[in-house]
């Protein structure tokens, strides 16, 4: 790496490796490979390039890929269950034991990040619910890609319209192609041939949430400076909320989960665990929206999973659809 650090009053220098540690606010370079230099980050000023992260590693990437394959699998276990909200409960109460075994070797985060950390547990439980209504009207190969599609998607348009942010010509084409498959994914029918546009609403509504606590998870985490620290605090929140959310709604899912959904805790709960962990931990090694954008991939996976695991009928359609949203993820993958 040819990078250059600047120190104030000093001169740039060209550096061959780097280390930052946003938990101690410290930076460690290794200058011509002669001597290690260690300095407090309000003494340095770095290029904003390295900063944002725009550089995706091939470490980044396969962990978000693997998150991908691991959130299509446990959203799968929960769609193919004959009692979803009992599925869904079971998976999200199953990150708290992980969790609590995780914490006491992971570092405490920043008390900076505790209105993300909050807003992150809300978000994550309209999410959850949302996504087990859609599942409820819909097939796991309509409602997946809507949800998941939708995320970039509407993280662009909040960019644009709200934080004025300026896009290039492959974002804003990036953007009409998502359109497009999410689109087309609004005409699945049902097996009764009746078009079956509240699953896609339903659907639409759970991406917004995906894209919101997206943003909020990932900048929460850079401000704690522990990605798995925020996330376990996270993921012991919300499986909190979940429970009193089931005691309210349904009490006799929420006895039932230790007795019919030990095997949903710890599959589905491990997966979806360590696939968020992945991507909490992606969030503050690269830019959010580029993480999300790649995390989509798993569209591709849900279609496969439903097809030949659930049975669920294959339309040129829907892959056309599921193709089309992933072209558009993929495009602001790439994109500058």
């Amino acid at each position: 790496m040819r990078d250059r650090v600047k120190i104030k009053n000093s001169t740039q220098v060209p550096i061959e490796s780097l280390s930052i540690n946003l938990t101690c606010k410290t930076i460690q370079c290794r200058v011509r490979g002669h001597f290690a230099a260690r300095c407090n980050l309000s003494n340095v000023e770095l290029d904003n390039d390295l900063l944002k992260g725009k550089i995706l590693t091939g470490l980044v990437f396969v962990a978000v890929l693997g998150a991908a394959v691991l959130h299509a699998a446990w959203n799968a276990l929960v769609k193919g269950s004959t009692d979803k909200a009992l599925s869904m409960g079971a998976v999200v109460i199953g990150h708290v034991p992980i969790a609590a075994i995780t914490l006491p070797v992971v570092p405490i985060p920043e008390a900076a990040s505790l209105p993300y950390l909050f807003s992150g547990i809300a978000l994550h439980l309209g999410y959850q619910i949302f996504l087990l209504k859609s599942y409820e009207t819909g097939d796991l190969t309509q409602v997946y890609p809507i949800a998941r599609g939708s995320a970039p998607l509407i993280v662009a348009l909040g960019s644009i319209t709200i934080l004025g942010t300026q896009l290039s010509g492959i974002e804003l084409l990036a953007i009409m192609i998502i359109g497009v498959g999410i689109i087309s994914l609004t005409l699945v029918r049902r097996s009764d041939g009746l078009a079956n546009r509240k699953a896609a609403f339903l659907a639409v509504i759970t991406g917004l949430f995906i894209a919101s606590y997206s943003l909020v998870d990932g900048l929460g985490a850079r401000i704690a400076g522990t990605s798995l620290g925020f996330y376990c605090w996270l993921a012991i929140g919300n499986g909190t909320l979940v429970a009193l959310y089931l005691l309210w709604k349904s009490p006799k899912t929420l006895w039932s989960i230790p007795r019919r959904g030990v095997r949903v805790m710890a599959i589905g709960g491990t997966a979806s665990f360590v696939a968020y962990a992945l991507v909490t931990w992606a969030f503050t090694q690269a830019p959010i929206a580029l993480v999300t954008a790649l995390r989509e991939t798993s569209i591709v996976f849900a279609l496969l999973i439903g097809v030949f695991f659930l049975k669920e009928r294959l339309s040129l359609l829907k892959v056309f659809a599921t193709m089309t949203t992933l072209l558009g993820a993929t495009l602001l993958r790439y994109a500058k």
